[in-house]
């Protein structure tokens, strides 16, 4: 089965576990709905793993062209569900969700999970943050003053006048 599939949509069913995509497979240009049982998992399971185990099982067509940040996430909303965390409370749900990075966070103390963690964000807000060719806001040279005095270094008064 080596059909190529694009991901429509993502989501979760809480009783009984499962992770659900909607996708269109490259030959039948169909849309098709699966749903994927998350089994042995509850409100202690290390969600990383169960992530890992998910994509290198027989959902591996479907789970691949997901994100693993993602598929954390689904599977974060389904152990919080478990924790009986409120949907509706959005603030507990985020806070649950979402890894706040702090500038002065020493990152050579964490331990290589959190570590990880970390870099996922920091890479996910890069790829979002950047621009690239084709892009509107695209600029190839960016020039700019921040202003100030230059100051001149003793240093650099004997330095070649041709130079």
């Amino acid at each position: 089965m080596s059909e190529e599939i694009k991901l429509k949509k993502c989501g979760v069913r809480f009783d009984p576990p499962a992770i659900i995509v909607v996708y269109v497979s490259g030959s039948s240009r169909k849309h098709h709905r699966r749903t994927m049982p998350v089994r042995n998992f509850n409100k202690i399971s290390a969600v990383q793993h169960t992530a890992k185990e998910l994509r290198e099982g027989k959902h591996k067509l479907y789970l691949e062209p997901m994100k693993v940040p993602q598929l954390e996430k689904l599977l974060t909303l389904i152990q919080a569900n478990m924790k009986v965390i409120s949907l509706n409370n959005n603030q507990t749900l985020d806070q649950t969700l979402k890894i706040d990075l702090d500038p002065s966070e020493d990152l050579n103390k964490l331990d290589d999970e959190s570590l990880n963690q970390r870099k996922k964000v920091m890479d996910e807000t890069f790829e979002k943050n950047r621009k690239k060719p084709g892009d509107a806001e695209y600029n190839y040279e960016v020039e700019v003053d921040f202003g100030g005095n230059i100051e001149s270094c003793e240093w650099d008064d004997e330095s070649d006048p041709e130079f």
